[in-house]
Parts: C-alpha cells; sequence; structure tokens
C-alpha cells in the first residue's frame, strides 16, 4: 500500500524515475479501488464518485507513467501515444513493462527499488 500514498505524495512530480515495481503497484491498487468504487457507487447509487475519483488519481497516474518512461530512458510523452486505438495502448504497455536502464541517466539517477 505504500506504493501507492508514495506515488500520490509526488503527485505532480514528472521529473526523476519510477521502477516496474513503484509503477506497476499503484496500478494494480488503483485498478482494485476503482473497481471497488464501481460495485459500491452501482449499488449506492452514485456513480459519479468513481469519476471524482478518476480526476483526482489522473495528475499523479500521468506522473508515474512519465517517471516509469524515464526509467527507461525515453521521454514521458510518449504517453500520448495511448491516444491511438489499441496499437498505442498495447505499445504503451509494452514500454511500461521494459526493463529500467542501469545507472543514472539523463532523467536522474537509477529508481529506488528497496521501498516496500
Amino acid at each position: 500500500m505504500n506504493w501507492y500514498f508514495d506515488v500520490l505524495k509526488r503527485y505532480a512530480e514528472f521529473g526523476g524515475r519510477a521502477g516496474r515495481s513503484e509503477f506497476w503497484m499503484f496500478t494494480l491498487i488503483n485498478a482494485l479501488v476503482s473497481f471497488t468504487m464501481v460495485k459500491v457507487g452501482h449499488v449506492a447509487g452514485i456513480e459519479s464518485a468513481v469519476m471524482g475519483y478518476a480526476l483526482i488519481v489522473l495528475v499523479p497516474a500521468l506522473a508515474v507513467g512519465s517517471r516509469r518512461l524515464h526509467d527507461t530512458g525515453m521521454s514521458g510523452w510518449w504517453q500520448l501515444i495511448g491516444l491511438v486505438p489499441w496499437i498505442g495502448l498495447f505499445a504503451l504497455v509494452f514500454l511500461y513493462a521494459r526493463a529500467g536502464l542501469p545507472g543514472d541517466n539523463r532523467y536522474g539517477p537509477e529508481a529506488r527499488t528497496d521501498v516496500v
């Protein structure tokens, strides 16, 4: 759960690098929270809560995605490829899944992997 809150604490930090575990754990927890909110919102009749949550985590999700791409040596602007239907989505998942570059790169020092 620390992965999730660490990303939210750095919600507007687009610089630096994020390791695979930081990105994917945030994505997993975000998906679980969203799924739970959809189910609870549907039962309680407050579907708008899901949209509010999505707006709240939009900037942190873009920031951690940008940092993840930085870890692979690519610009965060590559996230825009996700706007291309289907092909862009698969390309973006592939880019996020790539291993980070060892050592320092132009975006900063190697991403920490010791955070639990």
